[in-house]
């Protein structure tokens, strides 16, 4: 991901929240319930990738598109976020 300050203005922000219930309320303020499904099943696949899973286990446990499994893979090798918080 390139620099942005706008990202990093949000990301400074969350940086203050200090506990799930917090978290549960920022995100109900500023994503939509179908944004917090799409990163909840991001999540789940990325934790199955790194599980061994097949992307046909995968994709028929979230439900998610062949095309951002593909993405989430390739994030989970190459990426430095998933894989050390996961």
């Amino acid at each position: 991901m390139t620099k942005n300050a706008n990202h990093d203005e949000l990301f400074s922000v969350l940086l203050k929240l200090q506990s799930v219930e917090e978290y549960r309320k920022f995100f109900a303020d500023l994503c939509t319930h179908k944004e917090l499904d799409a990163m909840t099943q991001r999540l789940t696949a990325a934790k199955l990738l790194l599980n061994g899973d097949t992307f046909e286990k995968i994709v028929s446990v979230t439900d998610i598109s062949s095309a951002t499994l593909s993405k989430i893979n390739k994030c989970v090798k190459y990426g430095e976020g998933y894989k050390n918080f996961i």
